[in-house]
């Protein structure tokens, strides 16, 4: 079953809330993104969380692979306004520090934390402290049981490693989870999210790992996770990417509102240019971009470069101009409202856009 934009119903799964942000259930898709910053520099970590707030970010995580991270999560979570999530890998008493000192959600792997004792001790403080836990399985993390079984990290390894954490958490009673089964491979990726869709209703959490640079982990990411989330599976997202964290919430925005999955900000749409572009366009559309990241109003923007498909994109569209010689229009729901000349195209749509936005 389908919507009207094609896109299939979500897949029903368990409400859990991180923080005052509803994953799963009827709760909009979220989007995540992760702090590169030293946990224990609060300062910065505070910086960074801010940037990312105001751009439209969700939820954070943030590492913590010593005492003094854990310790500065209570500054950290005092001064910011998005749910903050704690990454632990291998030491129980991280993730016990984490929880005390005020994490919405902790991120961990049961099968590297240790023995039962260790993984009750922090499901215990869970259900006093009523956060959730978040079971994250990666390919290149597979324990060596299921790679001998399996061979190699394959979608069926990864699915069964996250059982296994689930099983752990379920024979104590606890069931406050969301799950994640990360590769960097796009094609294995969605084999493993829609095996595990199948078998569990626990909000799922999406990503590529290790994606890779600006251009290759957005290509990546939009792919598998434009995928899945087609196919109504995927509760809350974050794009990895080797770079600023800014841009993965640029990415997971713009992949959202690609499938009409969240309205907010500047739909631009923008022609490729060819031979017959008479004005810079290029130039033109990425100032436009730039200076209008700040818009959180749903706007459809049209750039254009010559009046073939200028005129029918920008009548489509909220506002927009198409090139001429030296020259643009600009059209306002497809009506010519001024020409301008091509070095006041930017000035003069963004003078028109705020009219709009400040309506």
């Amino acid at each position: 079953m389908v919507n009207n934009y094609g896109i299939k119903d979500r897949r029903k799964s368990k409400k859990i809330m991180v923080g005052n942000v509803g994953i799963g259930g009827d709760s909009p898709i979220s989007i995540q993104s992760m702090t590169n910053t030293k946990t224990y520099d609060a300062k910065s970590t505070i910086q960074q969380i801010y940037a990312l707030e105001e751009y439209g970010c969700d939820i954070i995580r943030v590492a913590v692979p010593d005492q003094e991270s854990a310790e500065a999560i209570s500054k950290i979570k005092r001064q910011i306004h998005i749910p903050l999530v704690a990454d632990i890998q291998f030491d129980y008493r991280l993730a016990i520090e984490s929880i005390r000192r005020g994490a919405d959600a902790i991120r961990i792997n049961p099968g590297n934390i240790g023995d039962a004792d260790r993984i009750k001790e922090i499901v215990r403080l869970a259900k006093s402290y009523q956060i959730p836990i978040r079971i994250g399985v990666n390919s290149g993390s597979i324990e060596k049981d299921l790679l001998h079984k399996h061979g190699k990290p394959t979608p069926e390894a990864m699915v069964e490693s996250a059982l296994r954490h689930i099983e752990i958490l379920e024979n104590m009673n606890f069931g406050n989870i969301i799950v994640s089964l990360k590769s960097s491979d796009v094609l294995s990726n969605i084999s493993a999210y829609k095996m595990m869709a199948l078998k569990v209703d626990y909000p799922l959490h999406l990503g590529i790992t290790e994606a890779g640079t600006l251009l290759n982990g957005t290509i990546k990411s939009s792919v598998g996770l434009g995928i899945l989330l087609y196919e109504g599976i995927g509760d809350t997202i974050r794009v990895s990417l080797t770079g600023e964290p800014l841009d993965e919430v640029k990415v997971g925005i713009e992949i959202l509102k690609s499938l009409n999955l969240r309205e907010c900000g500047i739909n631009l749409i923008s022609c490729p240019t060819c031979g017959r572009t008479e004005v810079d366009l290029i130039s033109i559309a990425k100032e436009i971009e730039e200076k209008l990241a700040y818009v959180k109003k749903p706007l459809k923007v049209a750039v254009m470069g010559c009046i073939v498909n200028g005129p029918g994109e920008a009548k489509e569209a909220d506002i927009g101009i198409a090139g001429g010689k030296k020259r643009v229009a600009i059209f306002k729901k497809g009506e010519i409202i001024k020409t301008v000349p091509e070095e006041d195209a930017v000035s003069e749509l963004i003078r028109e856009i705020n009219d709009i936005v400040n309506i």
